[in-house]
């Protein structure tokens, strides 16, 4: 199974750069004027950031008609001709079109790399490599998974967990791009919506580096199939970034990666009371180094939470 989705290519800057904007918890609801407030947010951050690329990690929509929403949310991305990708959320095939209707409908826009692996459960799952400069190679490679809705089993409650069908085939996909790259694993980050059981690991660990807002509990889910230590074992996923949870925006060093949350994007039409209100996480990575700066841009200009990985943490997590 291949899940490369890319119809155009991504590339590091010739400064050796490549800046990333994610966009998560848009919860767009058409006709609603917090929505136009997102919109405001969105193109503020474009601007001042001018990304390579673009990840919505879910809950894009939360009112009808749905494709009115992904039309909206995705209009500042599209009118600056920046390529963008979506891994969904919870919320998303609530309203009137299910997880395949809003891939293909979101196909259609210039700039999309979404994409999806038949037979594997879930919806968008993809990968997208980030070629080097001189693009010989791929230098960075950034796996994005569907982590479905909610619980289908009767004997368990709340969200739903990654399956194991997606945990064997990032193993075999990071295996194959580590082989091809000489044996060494490619500096690589991860997109999803709802945060994995070891975030609230991390959180509650007095010796775990956590730097952020830290509101409320991950809303994970209730079994753990292993994504975490599949990757740890891999040794290429530098960092996990979620959402789901809007009031949480901290980034917890776990034994080697960094567990992060995106900052909400969404304005007042669901909760969001987060320390500052909506904004965007940034991440710049550096080519043919396992390192990357983020930050968090929020309204006026402002800027908050920068920091290295590793950095800024491997000093007080010896």
């Amino acid at each position: 199974m291949v899940g490369m989705a890319q119809n155009s290519k991504l590339r590091f800057r010739s400064d050796k750069t490549f800046k990333i904007v994610q966009f998560t918890d848009v919860h767009w609801v058409p006709g609603n004027q917090a929505s136009n407030e997102v919109a405001e947010r969105m193109n503020e951050v474009l601007d001042a950031e001018k990304p390579d690329l673009v990840i919505y990690t879910g809950d894009v929509v939360y009112g009808k008609p749905a494709a009115q929403g992904f039309d909206a949310a995705l209009q500042p991305v599209v009118f600056r001709h920046i390529p963008f990708a979506v891994t969904l959320g919870n919320h998303d095939d609530e309203q009137d079109m299910t997880r395949e209707q809003i891939l293909e409908y979101i196909k259609k826009f210039p700039g999309n790399l979404t994409s999806t692996v038949k037979g594997l459960s879930g919806v968008t799952n993809f990968i997208l490599s980030i070629s080097s400069s001189e693009g010989k190679k791929d230098a960075s490679i950034l796996y994005c998974f569907d982590s479905h809705s909610y619980s289908t089993m009767k004997t368990i409650k709340g969200y739903d967990w990654l399956g194991m069908d997606q945990v064997n085939w990032y193993r075999k996909e990071s295996t194959d791009y580590t082989k091809k790259n000489g044996g060494i694993p490619i500096p690589s980050l991860a997109f999803f919506h709802i945060p994995l059981p070891e975030y609230n690991l991390a959180a509650t660990d007095e010796n775990t580096t956590l730097i952020g807002t830290r509101r409320e509990k991950a809303c994970s889910s209730a079994l753990n199939t292993g994504m975490f230590a599949a990757m740890l074992e891999s040794g290429d996923v530098m960092a996990t970034f979620v959402g789901h949870d809007h009031v949480n925006d901290y980034v917890a060093y776990w034994k080697g990666i960094l567990l992060t949350y995106g900052r909400f994007t969404g304005g007042k039409t669901v909760y969001c009371d987060i320390p500052g209100g909506n904004g965007a996480r940034i991440i710049l990575l550096k080519e043919g180094q396992r390192s990357f700066d983020t930050w968090e841009r929020l309204s006026n200009g402002r800027v908050i939470n920068k920091l290295t990985y590793p950095d800024d943490f491997v000093k007080h997590n010896n």
